[in-house]
């Protein structure tokens, strides 16, 4: 039927879903060339909470557009993907960033170790089931250093994959809490960017 919502997927996307999507196409959302892509870029740059980060890490981080991006701001920056060709084209974008490594890892299975100050999650946290969801949300506060911030920008269009945008990002939300809390929410018609925020540092306690 025309209009009709797309089953969803049953279990989190494998790794092959990647690798097949980048074999036919190189940039299969057009993130060089998508106005809609590059101002949500700007809308994501912006709604960071500080203007450098010592230890970044940037989950599913495709052709490396983004990432270039927020090289500029970062100490560090890790990025990870599932495709390696898409990695490819990530390094020779980033070229001029040492800062930046590229790995490629599919999470949860195989998260980085390190702690981090920052964690960009975009367009990603739909392809995972709840179950999986719940794996990556332990990882996020065992990572996260003190006063961290996560990042997530997600699409709210339909799909066939395992969770709708506002399933995942709300049941992320949940899984976190109370150790992360919203420090901005936002949303358009097309896209929501949720900052989440780990507990300041500890004060040291005065002597007795």
């Amino acid at each position: 039927m025309t209009g009709s919502i797309p089953t969803r997927a049953t279990r989190t996307l494998p790794a092959d879903y990647f690798t097949d999507l980048y074999a036919a196409n190189p940039d299969p959302w057009d993130f060089t060339t998508s106005p809609y892509e590059h101002a949500k870029y700007a809308a994501t740059l912006a709604a960071l909470g500080r203007p450098t980060y010592a230890e970044a890490l940037e989950i599913g981080c495709s052709i490396g557009v983004m990432t270039r991006r927020l090289a500029d701001r970062c100490g560090r920056l890790l990025a990870l993907d599932v495709a390696e060709s898409a990695l490819d084209t990530a390094r020779a974008r980033c070229a001029d960033s040492p800062q930046v490594d590229f790995l490629r890892a599919a999470v949860p299975d195989e998260w980085p170790p390190g702690r981090f100050d920052l964690v960009l999650l975009s367009e990603v946290l739909y392809f995972f089931t709840p179950e999986d969801l719940s794996r990556i949300a332990q990882h996020l506060t065992a990572s996260l250093k003190p006063g961290g911030e996560v990042v997530l920008v997600h699409w709210l269009g339909e799909t066939d994959f395992p969770l709708s945008a506002d399933a995942a990002v709300e049941t992320l939300i949940g899984l976190t809490a109370p150790g992360l809390t919203p420090r901005h929410q936002s949303r358009t018609e097309r896209y929501r960017l949720d900052v989440l925020q780990g507990p300041p540092v500890s004060a040291p306690q005065a002597p007795a």
